[in-house]
């Protein structure tokens, strides 16, 4: 039988590299996109590397961006993937108030680019769309799929466009496109910027004496945390179903941010208090208050329930951070050029 070939948007982000580990031991061929930049971003996928002179190799990466809708139409028309996993986007909700304009471009329009592309190639595809908890905003929990939206920053409002986009082009076209709702989802490949690793970083930094403090803003956040490496699981599950729907992916129980903060101190053996800061400069200019998601319809339609919550969450986070700071790597601009980065096709 002839390998199913997969294409992923955003693989060398968090959710992306769990992804391609994912659909590589099922048997898929994966391609992934990463975008141009002058420095090295596949540290996420390095260990997946495969010499694409290899006959049997079963990654590759191709340089793309979703704001050249050529390029993405190219793509599809010379790899013709079995599914499709959109999972690239200016994801950070505090940077889209700083930059509304280019997260509106990338992650609303960016997702209509895509369709379209597949749409006008006439690629009979499965597409999964990344979709976010932010969509619900100021919402009343739990949220389920029924739940109006009410998004409370560009990142919210671009991943609400995007939504209706891809509902739009399967009702329209009749493509097999569905929406995963993830709610927040978390591991040590999360970027370093977000709070959860960025909290999770501190307390290990702190522990082993290479800091003091750390600085936060809104305490008082509540989240329904995840575990991406679950996650994506459920990102496979709905494009194998006869027909195409949307789904809400989380863990049904929310805690706050101070909650996570006292976990990862706590699995150290540190008093939070004495090391963490406010900042105003990380409060949003509206704030989303509680997110709690309701998987209910995943687990009787997918088959899907997770296994870690936030507490465990934290530790494991925590934990791979201890171990990061006890077997230093080699500084990148030491790295030889080699790895995945060879797998790139200009």
């Amino acid at each position: 039988m002839t390998a199913k070939k997969a294409l992923i948007t955003g693989i060398t982000g968090q959710d992306g590299s769990y992804l391609a580990e994912l659909l590589l031991e099922k048997g898929y061929v994966v391609h992934g996109i990463a975008r141009r930049a002058s420095t090295f971003n596949t540290q996420r996928i390095d260990h997946l590397y495969e010499d694409p002179h290899d006959p049997q190799a079963r990654l590759f990466l191709h340089y793309g961006d979703l704001t050249d809708g050529t390029r993405l139409a190219n793509l599809l028309e010379s790899l013709q993937p079995d599914e499709v996993y959109h999972l690239a986007a200016q994801s950070h909700v505090r940077v889209s108030f700083d930059e509304p304009e280019f997260t509106g471009n990338c992650t609303g329009l960016g997702t209509t680019r895509l369709l379209e592309a597949i749409r006008s190639v006439g690629l009979s595809c499965r597409f999964y769309q990344a979709s976010s908890s932010e969509m619900f905003g100021a919402a009343p929990p739990p949220q389920r799929e029924d739940t109006p939206f009410h998004p409370r920053s560009p990142y919210g409002v671009a991943k609400v466009y995007a939504y209706w986009a891809t509902r739009n082009y399967r009702e329209a076209y009749g493509m097999f496109a569905v929406n995963g709702i993830l709610f927040n989802h978390e591991s040590p490949r999360r970027g370093p910027t977000f709070v959860t690793r960025k909290v999770a970083t501190a307390a290990a930094r702190i522990k082993a004496g290479l800091h003091e403090r750390v600085y936060l803003g809104n305490l008082d956040a509540r989240r329904d945390w995840g575990y991406a490496a679950e996650y994506v699981e459920a990102m496979w599950r709905m494009l194998q179903q006869d027909a195409p729907d949307d789904y809400v992916i989380a863990t049904g129980v929310s805690y706050s941010v101070r909650d996570f903060v006292e976990q990862c101190f706590e699995h150290v053996g540190l008093d939070w208090r004495e090391h963490v800061c406010f900042d105003e400069r990380y409060l949003r200019p509206t704030e989303v208050d509680n997110l709690v998601g309701d998987a209910s319809k995943a687990e009787r339609l997918l088959g899907w329930r997770p296994t870690v919550f936030a507490p465990e969450l934290a530790r494991l986070m925590v934990d791979a951070e201890l171990e990061a700071l006890s077997h230093p790597k080699v500084p990148a601009a030491q790295t030889p050029e080699r790895g995945v980065l060879a797998s790139l096709v200009v």
